[in-house]
């Protein structure tokens, strides 16, 4: 089964502990000492009245003050969380397994609304149902109300309930999509579906051109981020250059092509139609019009980025591996680059950033948590 991480987003997640797969038996997470300082944390949310932290083996923490935190008891899962949402006091939290759970509390107690482990088929028997998506690692979540939200992962795994979390269906983002199909079995793109074998066999090139060796996009990619700009443009990114884009609230889906052929990890929104990705080897890219043109600004970096988010402000700032940090002002078109340095003098790859001011973030990765001010 493939895997990709963050889970699949991250190459952080790709350690044995990150993606050890987890039995719905096993219920609490551990609590252990070092998780804020050593434990790998993933994702961020802001509730109504404190931030929320998620991250490997189940690991939740809070803090109401966003510089003092501490670790959540009684989660029930060790999977990885590699996401969390909130709407005032509700929160929602996803990960692996296709594990859901959700909060009525701000984050100081959950409960499972879903999980489905994979479970691999007898080598002797074929099931006509067998899913695909069955334990895939969910990536992002993304909740429009208290009663909407929206899960996303791996293999285009689609999540959606409407009643805040009672109930989870699941929905094909590529149905509908209106792009470009292969032509029938037995038919040439041009009609001449009378032409021999041997004058197909002499017109093939067998030499390997720039263009053959492009990978062709994905049946089925995985889906990393998701946002909502402020006109209600729900835009999704995922691997080799795939997005989606809805505009009546995630009913329908779009499939869009971004520039860069390679995978994009986030998304952040702007503004009205405003909208910036970031991925693999320091790729950026930036629409204004909700996705039909794209610019791809120079982030100065080609570390790769996995996690982001727009501060007080609009200032934007971007972290990924060996510590980088990426900083743009309000209307800024130029990044500034800083790396993060913790107490012990590591630089450790980052996954998530929390906005505490202007120019003061948290950040989240494979060594817990820290805080940096932006230069």
């Amino acid at each position: 089964m493939k895997l990709k991480p963050a889970a699949l987003a991250f190459a952080i997640a790709l350690s044995a502990t990150a993606l050890q797969a987890q039995s719905p038996e096993v219920t609490d997470a551990e609590i252990l000492p070092l998780v804020l300082s050593q434990s790998l944390l993933l994702d961020f949310a802001e509730g109504a009245n404190r931030a929320i932290a998620v991250g490997e083996r189940g690991h939740i923490a809070v803090s109401e003050s966003r510089s003092d935190w501490r670790q959540i008891e009684g989660v029930p899962t060790r999977a990885t969380l590699t996401g969390v949402a909130a709407v005032g006091d509700l929160a929602w939290a996803v990960g692996h397994d296709g594990t859901i759970l959700g909060s009525r509390d701000g984050g100081l107690s959950w409960s499972v609304q879903r999980v489905d482990p994979f479970k691999p088929q007898a080598a002797d028997t074929f099931d006509d149902d067998f899913n695909p998506t069955q334990g895939a690692p969910l990536l992002d979540v993304l909740a429009l109300d208290q009663d909407h939200v929206i899960a996303i992962g791996a293999y285009s795994l689609m999540l959606v309930t409407r009643d805040g979390g009672a109930s989870w269906q699941q929905v094909d983002p590529n149905v509908g999509d209106t792009g470009a199909s292969a032509a029938p079995a037995g038919d040439a793109a041009d009609g001449s579906a009378d032409e021999s074998a041997d004058e197909m066999a002499a017109d093939v090139d067998w030499t390997l051109s720039d263009e053959s060796l492009i990978l062709e996009d994905e049946e089925d990619p995985h889906l990393n981020g998701i946002a909502r700009t402020s006109d209600g443009t729900l835009l999704i990114v995922g691997e080799r250059g795939a997005a989606y884009r809805s505009v009546d609230q995630g009913r329908t889906w779009e499939r869009l092509r971004l520039p860069y052929d390679g995978s994009m990890f986030g998304v952040l929104t702007l503004g009205e139609g405003h909208v910036l990705a970031y991925g693999l080897r320091g790729n950026v890219q930036e629409s204004s019009d909700g996705g039909d043109t794209w610019a791809q600004p120079d982030s100065g970096t080609e570390l790769s980025l996995q996690g982001g988010s727009v501060l007080e402000g609009g200032g934007v700032v971007l972290v990924g591996s060996n510590g980088v940090v990426l900083y743009r002002a309000a209307g800024g078109n130029t990044f500034s680059q800083q790396t993060f340095i913790n107490e012990r003098e590591e630089t450790p790859v980052l996954a998530a950033a929390l906005p505490l001011s202007r120019r003061d973030v948290m950040v989240a990765g494979e060594k817990g948590l820290g805080r940096l001010s932006l230069q």
